[in-house]
């Protein structure tokens, strides 16, 4: 019912009915929860809240330690070098005070300044000169040119690690393809334009076969793996860009669905026997071959939500006992403890059952409306609150298994960067680039979490001999 429609059955004398003015309190809740919707109670990004954020709310532990630098620490700062590569003199030639002639008389002392500095930068032409001799016994011509190092096919072309450079700059510091090719031309003088760098980029994503099979086969053989997605435009179009990890590892695969077609083309779900943890959407579900676990910062986002937007204490009870838990935990692991015993167990599922209780209490199942097809619309408290009651065993994954983590931080963290690509650089124009950029973004990220930085990987991979990953992290 409307504000008009109401008004009009006053004018005339008539009551709203009782159904009628329900509904429309249920709406005004409705609408007045979606505007306290931010990122610190939902999975909006922080980038959604606007110039007008929430204040910031920290769940860690205070440690007591001041801000910064702790006793003991060893800073970092610019030193002297101790074999400078030039050397600048600055002689006393003149007394100032008697116009005396000093050069030919020692310094008293020699005081240091250092400066350090980039020298001017420009590309270095290195020729390759290749012989061709006719054997004056068989008349035979021989060349030089076919035993030419790698890299060295053409009478003109940019070496690795220029090449590598520029791909670095699309890829990795995500600047769009015309400003890349525009540093490279300002730094280095060089003619490279915009299609020549996307053939870059096209060679670099050529070459990581095996280092992306490599990755593959790591992700389907771990014992945990983290799942997530994520939007991404393409030609203007929604698609979704899907992140498998580990601690070691990074697989990214970008597909115009979210569902089960997009997992099942990635591929590792299908054959991954361990835990998955993941959020709550469905397609996850699908996998019975695997084990599942749930992102409880997600959660801890909803609950919030719920106890300060909707007002339920159940919500804040269960905030606080995910977090003894998480607590408890990570106490044992100090401790070198590899699990709880069942009498530490108990006194969190019993209370983990009673919280749930209270929440269905004051959340009661929702009543179809006669007359309409499929399941009632429940409310977003109920919707959690039985999730919990359902999921209960993957709520709680992390407390019965040490190895499995509270939340689904990995993937996260591995996708943000898929976003701020989106925001630097826009649209993706089309689906080879989208691919192209997410098999170098997997290469570049399992490199990062091997300690190899992104641009020595890059000009690895160009060289012809790409990075190839090992199951442990460094």
């Amino acid at each position: 019912m409307t504000e008009a429609e109401a008004c009009a059955l006053f004018a005339k004398g008539e009551k709203p009915t009782v159904a009628k003015l329900l509904e429309q309190d249920a709406r005004i809740r409705g609408l007045e929860a979606r505007l306290a919707i931010n990122s610190q109670n939902s999975s909006k990004p922080p980038s959604t809240d606007g110039f007008h954020k929430p204040a910031p709310k920290s769940r860690r532990e205070k440690t007591g330690r001041k801000p910064g630098g702790q006793m003991g620490h060893r800073g970092s700062t610019l030193v002297m070098s101790e074999v400078p590569d030039h050397f600048v003199n600055h002689p006393v030639e003149i007394c100032s005070h008697c116009d005396h002639d000093l050069s030919a008389q020692h310094a008293d002392s020699v005081e240091r300044r250092q400066v350090f500095d980039i020298p001017p930068l420009r590309m270095e032409a290195t020729e390759h000169r290749f012989e061709t001799k006719t054997c004056s016994h068989c008349g035979t011509v021989n060349t030089s040119s076919t035993d030419a190092p790698e890299g060295v096919s053409a009478p003109v072309q940019y070496g690795p690690r220029i090449k590598a450079l520029a791909v670095y700059l699309k890829t990795y510091q995500l600047l769009p393809f015309k400003r890349s090719a525009e540093l490279v031309r300002s730094l280095f003088g060089s003619t490279l334009c915009e299609g020549t760098l996307a053939n870059m980029v096209k060679e670099v994503s050529g070459s990581l076969d095996v280092s992306l099979e490599a990755i593959f086969d790591i992700l389907t053989d771990a014992e945990v793996a983290h799942f997530d997605e994520t939007g991404a435009s393409v030609r203007g179009e929604r698609h979704w860009v899907h992140v498998a990890s580990t601690e070691s590892v990074t697989l990214y695969t970008i597909h115009p669905r979210r569902g089960t077609a997009a997992m099942a083309d990635m591929g590792v779900l299908p054959k991954f026997t361990g835990r998955a943890i993941h959020d709550h959407w469905k397609a996850y579900y699908t996998y019975e071959g695997c084990s599942h676990g749930l992102c409880n910062a997600h959660h801890l986002r909803e609950l919030t939500f719920v106890y300060e937007v909707i007002g339920q204490d159940w919500a804040k009870l269960m905030i606080d006992l995910l977090l003894k838990i998480k607590s408890a935990v990570d106490t044992a692991k100090k401790e070198k403890r590899e699990a709880f015993d069942d009498k530490e167990i108990s006194p969190f599922v019993r209370r983990y059952s009673a919280i749930i209780a209270k929440g269905i209490a004051v959340n009661p199942a929702p009543i179809s409306p006669t007359g309409k097809r499929g399941p009632p619309k429940d409310t977003k408290s109920g919707n959690l609150v039985r999730r919990l009651k359902a999921h209960r065993n993957e709520v709680l994954a992390f407390m019965y298994d040490f190895s499995v983590p509270f939340e689904n931080n990995i993937a996260e963290r591995d996708l943000r960067m898929m976003k701020v690509q989106q925001k630097v650089s826009g649209t993706f124009r089309g689906d080879d680039g989208g691919d192209t950029f997410c098999r170098i973004r997997s290469y570049i990220s399992t490199a990062g979490k091997h300690c190899l930085s992104a641009f020595e990987a890059l000009a690895m991979a160009i060289s012809g001999a790409p990075f190839k990953p090992s199951p442990e992290p460094n």
